[in-house]
């Protein structure tokens, strides 16, 4: 690793969707963090070229809604340029299906919200994959999604649950998208739990007591594999 300061643009829509557990790892990697709060922050997409990491974040509005939220369309160009020039990118939830719809797949809402700590299952490859370091808490991550995304063209479906098939993807090496918050520091839910208490009520199936109690159970397990995961993708990623 090198000791030169390197720059991580992370892409944020609320601010309780930040980088959670990543970023620390990241600080101990010498990286110095820029959010930019989208919809608020100039979003120029020459950014992409420089930063050591790319990251988008999650968020509660849709990847194809670029009419309601014109600040979409500089993501996805960002993107794009990020994908030209290649260098890690990552994306979560709404940032990995803006990473599906810069890849030419079709982002849609899915065919129910999928809310709370269920296990994915990986794929062959998958099992190849940094994701499974996910195999030491169960497969247990937080769900926190209304919308999904076909599979893009040459990219490598990594994971799935019965609700969602395309949960995580492969583009290369240096691309990974996940559908669901492995990122998650569970001593933060609560934060969850305020800025999304219309969703969860709206939801069925979902309540704020459950999502509290099964943070509990498995969110510091999902920390600790989480820290490897992302550390061992970095890695592969020449990061």
């Amino acid at each position: 690793m090198s000791d030169t300061p390197r720059t991580v643009i992370a892409i944020r829509h609320v601010s309780f969707e930040h980088l959670g557990t990543l970023e620390a790892l990241l600080r101990r990697r010498g990286c110095t963090i820029r959010y930019i709060d989208a919809g608020i922050d100039p979003l120029d997409p020459a950014l992409a070229a420089n930063a050591a990491l790319v990251a988008m974040l999650g968020g509660p509005i849709g990847a194809y809604e670029a009419d309601r939220y014109p600040f979409l369309s500089d993501e996805l160009a960002l993107i794009e340029r990020r994908l030209a020039g290649g260098g890690p990118l990552l994306g979560i939830c709404l940032g990995a299906q803006l990473i599906a719809r810069a890849l030419g797949a079709r982002v849609y809402p899915g065919a129910a919200k999928e809310i709370g700590w269920t296990p994915i299952r990986l794929t062959e490859a998958g099992r190849a994959s940094p994701l499974a370091r996910l195999d030491a808490c169960g497969g247990h991550v937080l769900h926190w999604h209304g919308d999904t995304f076909d599979l893009p063209d040459g990219a490598v479906r990594l994971a799935s649950t019965d609700a969602t098939a395309n949960q995580a993807f492969s583009a290369g090496d240096a691309v990974l998208g996940l559908q669901f918050h492995a990122e998650i520091a569970p001593d933060e839910i609560e934060r969850w739990l305020i800025g999304h208490a219309c969703e969860i009520a709206a939801t069925p199936g979902a309540a704020v007591e459950t999502l509290r109690a099964d943070t509990r159970a498995h969110g510091p397990a999902l920390a600790r594999c989480a820290a490897r995961l992302f550390d061992e993708w970095l890695e592969g990623a020449g990061f």
